[in-house]
Parts: C-alpha cells; sequence; structure tokens
C-alpha cells in the first residue's frame, strides 16, 4: 500500500494514495462531525453547514465557486453521514491545487449570509418533502429512529421541518466552530497528486484552522421497536432489523460476509426464495450499517399489500435459518466473492480511494490496506457466519413498515417467528 500520511502543525492529517497512470486526482476534507455530535434542538445543522458551505466565501459568490470548478471540468460536491461530513472535488491531474483552494476556502471562510442562508433553508425543507413522499427512502429514518430511540443516533440527518425552519445563522456558526477543527478532519487525495506538493499547499491554506475541537457525542444504546404508518399505496414498505457490529468489532467481517449472503445480490437466499421463488416483491436486500461503537443490521422488502401475509413469515424464516445452520462452504465463498470483487472494484475510482481513506482515518486512525481486509474476508468460515447470525437476530428486533398494513402481522407475533422468540 502506497499510501502516505503526515500530520500539520494544527492537526489536521494529510493522506495521499498516488495513482500515478491516471490523468484525474480526488481530494477532500473528512469532518468527524455529523448529525450524531447534534443537539436535539438544532437536529439538522451537521447537513445545513454543508449546503451553506457551497453558499459564498469572504473570496467567491456561490455562483463563482461553480463556475471556477466547472470551468476546469471538475466536479464539487459534499455529503453528510451520521458520524462525518465530507466536501471533496475531483478535476485532471493538473487542477488539482484550483480544487484543493475552494475546499479550503468553503472550509475556512464561509460568510453564511442570510439571504442565501433562506434561499437554503427553503432547498432543505424541499428536500426534507421529498424524503417524506418517497416511502421506500423514509422508511429508513424511521427504522434508525425506533432502533435509537430518543437519542442522536436515530435522529434524521436531514433534521425535521421544525428544527431547519428555526434553525438560526448563529448555530450553524457555532456548529462549524466547535466541531471543524485540525485534530479531527483528514485531508485526503487520490490520483495524480504528489504528496510533499499537497501537505506544502495544505500548510498555507488550512493554516487558520484551529487544532482543537469538540469532540463529545452520546453513546448510542440499541432499543429497538415498533413504527408503522398506515398510508394509502400500491406498496407496503417493511424493514426488519436488528442491532449490529460496529466499525471495531470482531463480527464486522462475518456479518458483511452474512450481509452478501442473505440480501446481497441476485443469488441471495432472499432475492431467490422471495422474489424469484415466489414473487412476493420487486424489491428485497439486507444491509449492514456500521458505526465507530454499534451499528444496525436490516432487511427491506417492498411489496404489494395482497402479499404481506406470506411474505412475513418468509422473511423471519430465512432469518432464521442462518442463526441455527451453517451455510455450505460454496454460498459462503461466493458471499465473500462479491464483498471482495466490491472492495477491490472500487479501488479502480480516485474517488472510491479518496473517500476510503478519509474515513479510515477517521474511523481507525490509520489506513485499513485492501490486504488486510481480503485477508480478514478470506477467513471467515460458515461457523463464524453462523455464530454471528445467531448473535444479531436473538435480539430485540426493529420494525419499520409504511403503506397499506392491514395483512401485517402484529409485532409480537414477528418476534416469536425469529431465534429470540423461539
Amino acid at each position: 500500500m502506497s499510501v502516505r500520511i503526515s500530520k500539520l502543525s494544527n492537526g489536521l492529517t494529510v493522506a495521499t494514495d498516488p495513482m500515478p497512470q491516471v490523468a484525474t486526482a480526488s481530494l477532500g476534507v473528512w469532518v468527524g462531525a455529523g448529525a450524531r455530535a447534534e443537539p436535539a434542538a438544532i437536529n439538522g445543522v451537521a447537513h445545513f453547514l454543508e449546503h451553506m458551505a457551497f453558499k459564498g466565501t469572504e473570496r467567491r459568490s456561490a455562483r463563482r465557486l461553480a463556475e471556477e470548478i466547472e470551468a476546469v471540468g471538475g466536479h464539487l460536491n459534499a455529503y453528510t453521514a451520521r458520524e462525518n461530513t465530507a466536501y471533496y472535488a475531483k478535476v485532471l491531474k493538473e487542477d488539482w491545487p484550483l480544487a484543493l483552494d475552494i475546499v479550503s476556502d468553503i472550509l475556512l471562510n464561509p460568510t453564511f449570509e442570510a439571504e442565501e442562508l433562506d434561499r437554503e433553508r427553503s432547498v432543505i425543507l424541499q428536500e426534507i418533502g421529498q424524503c417524506r413522499d418517497t416511502p421506500d427512502d423514509v422508511i429508513f429514518d424511521h427504522f434508525q429512529e425506533q432502533a435509537f430511540r430518543g437519542q442522536a443516533m436515530g435522529r434524521p440527518v436531514l433534521g425535521t421541518v421544525e428544527t431547519v425552519r428555526a434553525m438560526p445563522r448563529d448555530a450553524i456558526r457555532g456548529f462549524m466552530d466547535r466541531r471543524y477543527a485540525g485534530e479531527r478532519m483528514v485531508l485526503a487525495a487520490a490520483g495524480a497528486v504528489e504528496h510533499e506538493r499537497l501537505v506544502e499547499a495544505a500548510e498555507r491554506l488550512f493554516e487558520r484552522l484551529p487544532a482543537e475541537a469538540e469532540a463529545e457525542t452520546e453513546p448510542a444504546a440499541y432499543t429497538g421497536g415498533e413504527f408503522r404508518e398506515p398510508r394509502e399505496s400500491e406498496q407496503a414498505h417493511v424493514i426488519l432489523g436488528f442491532p449490529g457490529p460496529g466499525y471495531g468489532d470482531d463480527d464486522f467481517y462475518p456479518v458483511s460476509v452474512l450481509n452478501s449472503l442473505l440480501g446481497g445480490g441476485m443469488s441471495s437466499r432472499l432475492f431467490q426464495e422471495i422474489r424469484e421463488e415466489r414473487g412476493l416483491v420487486y424489491s428485497v436486500f439486507s444491509f449492514a450499517s456500521p458505526f465507530s461503537d454499534s451499528g444496525v443490521f436490516g432487511v427491506y422488502a417492498g411489496t404489494g399489500p395482497e402479499d404481506l401475509t406470506e411474505l412475513a413469515p418468509v422473511l423471519c424464516d430465512e432469518i432464521g435459518r442462518t442463526a441455527v445452520e451453517d451455510a455450505p462452504e460454496e454460498e459462503v465463498a461466493r458471499a465473500r466473492a462479491q464483498v471482495k470483487a466490491s472492495l477491490l472494484m472500487a479501488r479502480e475510482s480516485t474517488g472510491a480511494r479518496c473517500d476510503q481513506l478519509g474515513q479510515q482515518i477517521l474511523t481507525f486512525g490509520r489506513p485499513v490496506p485492501p490486504e488486510e481486509q481480503v485477508a480478514k474476508l478470506d477467513a471467515v468460515t460458515p461457523a463464524d457466519l453462523r455464530r454471528a447470525a445467531a448473535r444479531l437476530f436473538s435480539q430485540t428486533p426493529t420494525l419499520a413498515a409504511i403503506g397499506p398494513l392491514d395483512r401485517l402481522e402484529p409485532f409480537d407475533r414477528l418476534a416469536a417467528r425469529l431465534p429470540a422468540g423461539a
């Protein structure tokens, strides 16, 4: 692994993953502050801040930011997650100094002008409305809220209509001042970029970045529970989930393989049994969402209301089977291969490498070599999968459901079908 790492005087970590054979470079700043760091009264502030960073700086208007990056054919974007926020760009190799200058500008010199603030508030409220109107999207927020009731980990990344409408400028500015500092940030780059030149430029551009930040977050405590929203629609959307492992958990890699085996592709158990054999759904899949100290594992299915009666027991049967039977080695090998291929194929993209690098250093304090990840995946056995599944599925489930739900059986009856209720 050719990754190089330096630390600036203000604590900012600079990491590069060179790919000299490509003609592009991706770079960005990953900040260890996301929705989980928000007080309840300003839920959505991390996402609001991400939006406002692009709305003008002391040197550039919002229009000029867009025009400068696109004048060289580049792309500038950002995202907010539960535990981090990222601001990143992709450009041709000769233009990475411009990209770095722009990223540093939006992070160090945002103006948060009142007119732009009100305009973007309206945009975010429309984004929340669009999410609410998309049941197979908003159901994941309801699932997270039930899994971590009354906690920052359970609140929506976008915030709520109420908190966004009331969000003052001082809250956005204050969140940035408290949470954005060198010790909690990583400048990552991948592609045709030289480490020494990037470090030199970063020392100059990020000189005013403070070193220390608030880093306290509320511990996550899985609760489980049920959310149902009867709604007139053609489809019923259901998530059945459980507490999952965090990034540092010994079961992180077994659960990654379990996710692939159970619902990760067309050959997965859920797809084959529920869609191909029974025709109960158009979409069915499982997901594993790890966090620094916890996680969730779940299964999503969308089906017609008349098929809910059959769907729920089949879902529970397939979930339960993984907890009591060793899967055939051939099936486990296929699941391992899917996870490994996804990992290694992503490394052909400068953007994916850059994102992996930033997230890994924030999460683990170091880059994790792909060889290490592959070795841990290869070490996963059928017995490991059964043990991990038994651990996950023997705990209190979380149910979220939206749509015509008259035929979805009661929560207690569903829970009784799972290993914990057997």
